[in-house]
């Protein structure tokens, strides 16, 4: 099984990637998540990957970060939910999000996400309210405290480090980002991620 890819991009489009590693093409789907923090053809990744395998077909999933990559192996355990409808929901909401919907039981906020209707996320709510990746279900219950906080921003400097950028530019970049959207409370981690590349292309 692949688990993890780190390449340059060949082909970008939104929700599926081709990375090249050392001549060989791997054709990747994505969430909108990770598709957002990625850079332009050629630039370096290094991408999580779940190899979903089929009779007739063995794909790959890529995510950027472990929480994107645990909450979609959640999803597909979910009755009625395989890989391209766990795909859609990453790409509706995010992650933390997601998870206090869940948390919460906010079925409107679930059915809010193109293609998923009220029985769907009324499965995701009954069979994994208590399958959530247990490091953030204090985070999601309490808010983003400090400690949160802190953890968000080094979540965010490793996605850019492993995005390729050198460290001491990524946490200028993570600072600077921080320093601009102000409170973390509402400062999700693709908010976060996308800000810090702004700093960068600047």
């Amino acid at each position: 099984m692949i688990a993890h890819l780190r390449g340059s991009i060949l082909e970008k489009h939104p929700n599926r990637i081709v990375v090249d590693v050392n001549g060989v093409g791997y054709d990747v789907f994505v969430p909108l998540s990770t598709y957002y923090g990625l850079g332009d053809p050629g630039f370096d990744i290094a991408l999580r990957i779940h190899t979903h395998v089929r009779e007739d077909a063995l794909t790959l999933y890529g995510f950027a970060t472990l929480l994107e990559q645990e909450l979609f192996e959640r999803l597909i355990g979910v009755s009625g939910i395989g890989p391209k409808l766990a795909l859609a929901v990453l790409s509706g909401i995010e992650p933390i999000e997601l998870m206090r919907a869940i948390e919460r039981g906010d079925i409107a906020r679930l059915t809010a996400i193109p293609g998923v209707g009220k029985k769907t996320s009324e499965r995701i709510v009954l069979e994994l309210k208590e399958r959530l990746p247990r490091a953030q279900v204090a985070t999601v219950a309490a808010g983003v405290g400090a400690a949160d906080a802190r953890g968000l921003r080094d979540d965010v400097l490793s996605a850019l480090v492993n995005l390729g950028y050198h460290r001491p530019l990524a946490e200028k970049a993570v600072e600077a980002a921080t320093k601009m959207l102000g409170s973390t409370s509402d400062a999700g981690f693709e908010h976060m991620l996308k800000q810090a590349l702004r700093e960068l292309a600047k």
